[in-house]
This record gives C-alpha cells, sequence and structure tokens, in this order.
C-alpha cells in the first residue's frame, strides 16, 4: 500500500506558487487547514484565487492570508465575519465572486468526479446567473455552473492512515470532503495519523485515492466563530 504521508507541512507544501488557484476545506472556523495556512503565510506566495466557503476572521484561518495581501480573488459564499475582507472588497483590492453555498459544493463535488458542468435552479434571474447558459427542466429554469479547476486542495479530517483515508468529524464534514480530489493535488492535515490498515473500513468517510499527501497537524486553536451562552439564573 503507497505510504502518503510527509512529515511537515512545509513537505506538504511544496510546489504551491503565486498565482495558484487553492481549495480550502472547513465550515466557518470549524474544520479549517489551520497547519497549511500558517505554511501559506510563511512561505509568502502571492497572488492566490481561494475557494473556500467563508474567509475565515480578521486574525486567524484565511483571514492571516487577506492580512499579508496574499489573496487576489476570494470565492466564496459567507464572508460576514472579517472587516479586513470587506475593506478590500469595497476598496476593490480584492476581486470576490459570491456563490450560493449549495453551488460551491456541488462545484467541488463535481470537480472530484470528473464532472465538467451541470445545471441548476439556484441563483436564476438573479447576478449570479447573469451571462450564463440557462435551460428549462421539468419547467423550472436553470442556470450551467462548472466544476472547479485548482491547483491545490487543502483539507482538516480528524483522523487519516499513511494510506490517505480519511475520518472528519462533526461539522467538519460540510466542505473539507467534497474538496478532496477535486483538484491536482489534495493534502490532508489531521490530528491523528495511523498506519494503514487501523482504520474501519466502515467509518472512513474519504478513501485515499483521493489523497496525495498527509501530515499530523499540531497547536490546533479550534476557535469558536460566534460563542454564545445562556445567562446565569
Amino acid at each position: 500500500m503507497i505510504n502518503k504521508t510527509v512529515g511537515s507541512a512545509e513537505r506538504a507544501l511544496e510546489g504551491v506558487a503565486d498565482g495558484m488557484t487553492l481549495m480550502l476545506g472547513g465550515f466557518g472556523l470549524c474544520g479549517i487547514p489551520e497547519n497549511s495556512i500558517a505554511q501559506l503565510v510563511s512561505m509568502g506566495v502571492k497572488d492566490l484565487t481561494c475557494i473556500s466557503n467563508n474567509a475565515g476572521v480578521d486574525d486567524f484561518g484565511l483571514g492571516l492570508l487577506l492580512q499579508n495581501k496574499q489573496i487576489k480573488k476570494m470565492i466564496s459564499s459567507y464572508v460576514g465575519e472579517n472587516d479586513e475582507f470587506e475593506r478590500q472588497m469595497l476598496s476593490g483590492e480584492l476581486e470576490v465572486d459570491l456563490i450560493p453555498q449549495g453551488s460551491l459544493a456541488e462545484r467541488c463535488r463535481a470537480a472530484q468526479a470528473g464532472v465538467p458542468a451541470f445545471f441548476t435552479p439556484a441563483g436564476y434571474g438573479t447576478e449570479v446567473g447573469e451571462g450564463k447558459e440557462s435551460r428549462e427542466f421539468n419547467g423550472k429554469m436553470h442556470i450551467l455552473e462548472h466544476a472547479f479547476k485548482a491547483d491545490f486542495a487543502f483539507v482538516k479530517a480528524w483522523k487519516g492512515d499513511e494510506a490517505g483515508n480519511l475520518i472528519f468529524k462533526g461539522a467538519a464534514r460540510n466542505f473539507n470532503p467534497v474538496m478532496c480530489g477535486a483538484a491536482t493535488i489534495t493534502v490532508a492535515e489531521v490530528e491523528e495519523l495511523v498506519p494503514a490498515g487501523e482504520l474501519d473500513p466502515n467509518a472512513i468517510h474519504i478513501p485515499g485515492i483521493f489523497v496525495q499527501r498527509i501530515y499530523r497537524g499540531e497547536h490546533y486553536e479550534k476557535r469558536i466563530e460566534q460563542r454564545t451562552v445562556r445567562k446565569k439564573v
């Protein structure tokens, strides 16, 4: 069995260069590839196009890349918690493509499955659908959306093995799984890395065929984006 383990984030991100298109998994601040993002910051690569459900917050996640002006374009669904993102977008420093969340997920999944494009009703009759081919199916109008083309996909899993098989936990399953295999190279960072064959095959969410590199991450903060607690009674 092929061992896809690399010893560090530095080795995992070898080949990342200026101007590339990157996918980054996670939902809000849950299940984001913190170590890979930190390495991107350290590398100083710039003019990146980043595909991610959200853009992090001002001092965490993709917000760190935005602070360093490393991102040229964001392709996202939700970006409401990042003041620096708002400033760059309104000033014209940052290109932004806002996509319905389901369409964003499906464009990743289509790339993973090798499907070049698909029709969806989401966005028809709005700015999202302007300039796109449209067709009627079963009495309802749909627009044509194309699968993403990305150079690297960075995902974060709870547990993985040396062959690249992955298990996600909770809300981290929202975007990480569909980004696996949706780029030329998929890099997975995991909290726990075990020898190949130790994971229960029935528990595996993503098979190793979709992953090219895997490494064990460390020092995860696991921040809560909007912490809400009950008042004392």
